[in-house]
């Protein structure tokens, strides 16, 4: 009989958004006439713009003619996003990168899961708490961590709590690790990291010679000027740094999957012998053995965002998501709620009422107000008395949301 992976047995809890999808079914199925808002899951709600749906029709059309049909990619991307990229998202911020250093992938996610391919088990992993779920859960699978312990913290993982008190911004560790996770615009907290906190990060990374797995999936939403969008804009961040960003969020990608990695030629790692090898190779190696590249129409559509028309319909869109944000963070405010974030980031994240845990109130929410949230405590122990709203939704559900829960608050 095949052996399974054991490590997939370590995790005791069910992921958290299944688990928060079955308690939505029962009560749905329970309560039919429930009209019931979702402000959980971080899924955009609102349709492509027009012109990235044009050049996603062009693509198509493309593969329906013999001169202009497309084939298997290239599994890096084709070179003409790679070169709108670094035109249009990294060169206006003096971040100046190779079209060797950029890979188109399927999403974000994906690539924060398979990163882990090239680095061996024996590194030390850095991650905030709370965090994205991601991070942790693919550590525990690849067979990096122990078992967990009473708290959900597992052995092998360095935690770092992020609490209102430093701000949500992780202090630095105080034992040397190997690999960090930083997500800035933070995902679930909300929060942003200024030049001086990250550079901070680079300088921790390049005197340890440890690598930042920095997630920059919400950068679109950032809109204080001081804040960077990229950790290369940061001095010495090439040398220490991986990126991460996402069109899902950027541009209502989440139904298509596109997204890309930057992987700078001056990164390095070293072998078992100490030898040192550039990680760009190892993850073009990588990709080109374990992924086919992304679709020719969908990697058109993504060209689109960078396109002056596109871009202007895209930032539209964001500020509609951005006004979401305001409308449920000013109005649960006023309504005697501490709430983070909302500012900078899609994600709102308050304080539950004293005396209630973060799974109580997701409950008291969906049975009594028939809004759904993210309970904190499913981002890590440090997020147990939080919880997260998303903006990702129709105008006229997020008020009725905030009314509903004002309502509620007031009897």
């Amino acid at each position: 009989m095949a052996r399974i992976n054991d490590n997939y047995l370590k995790l005791k809890a069910g992921y958290l958004f299944p688990e928060i999808g079955r308690r939505i079914k029962m009560f749905t199925e329970a309560n039919p006439e429930a009209k019931v808002i979702r402000l959980g899951i971080g899924d955009v709600t609102r349709p492509l713009a027009p012109a990235v749906i044009e050049a996603f029709h062009r693509g198509i059309d493309d593969l329906t003619r013999v001169d202009s049909f497309m084939g298997y990619g290239p599994e890096q991307g084709y070179e003409w996003l790679i070169d709108t990229i670094i035109e249009k998202a990294f060169a206006p911020r003096g971040v100046k990168l190779k079209r060797s250093e950029i890979f188109i992938s399927d999403g974000s996610k994906c690539d924060c899961g398979n990163i882990l391919d090239i680095f061996d088990l024996g590194n030390k992993v850095a991650i905030g708490d709370p965090v994205y779920p991601v991070y942790n859960d693919t550590n525990v699978m690849v067979g990096r961590t122990g078992e967990a312990d009473s708290r959900g913290y597992y052995d092998g993982i360095v935690y770092i709590p992020c609490t209102a008190e430093n701000n949500f911004t992780p202090p630095l560790p105080t034992e040397k690790v190997d690999l960090i996770y930083l997500c800035f615009p933070n995902n679930p907290t909300g929060a942003v990291a200024g030049k001086a906190e990250l550079q901070k990060w680079v300088d921790y990374a390049l005197a340890n010679e440890a690598i930042i797995f920095f997630d920059a999936a919400y950068e679109a939403f950032i809109t204080d000027p001081a804040i960077p969008h990229s950790i290369y804009e940061l001095e010495g961040a090439e040398r220490c740094a991986i990126e991460f960003r996402s069109f899902s969020k950027t541009a209502g990608f989440t139904g298509v999957r596109c997204a890309f990695t930057v992987v700078p030629e001056a990164l390095t790692g070293k072998t078992a012998r100490g030898e040192k090898v550039g990680l760009n190779k190892l993850w073009n190696r990588r990709q080109s053995t374990k992924f086919n590249g992304v679709s020719y129409p969908v990697q058109r559509a993504a060209q689109a965002v960078y396109s002056a028309e596109g871009w202007r319909q895209n930032q539209e869109i964001i500020n509609y998501y951005l006004e979401n944000a305001r409308l449920i963070r000013e109005g649960l405010s006023a309504a005697g709620i501490t709430c983070y974030g909302g500012t900078n980031a899609p994600y709102i994240w308050l304080r539950t009422p004293e005396g209630i845990s973060s799974w109580e109130f997701f409950d008291k929410l969906l049975n009594e107000c028939h809004v759904v949230g993210t309970p904190g405590s499913g981002f890590g122990p440090s997020g147990e008395g939080y919880f997260r709203l998303s903006a990702f939704g129709q105008r006229e559900n997020v008020e009725e949301a905030v009314s509903r829960i004002r309502k509620n608050l007031a009897k």
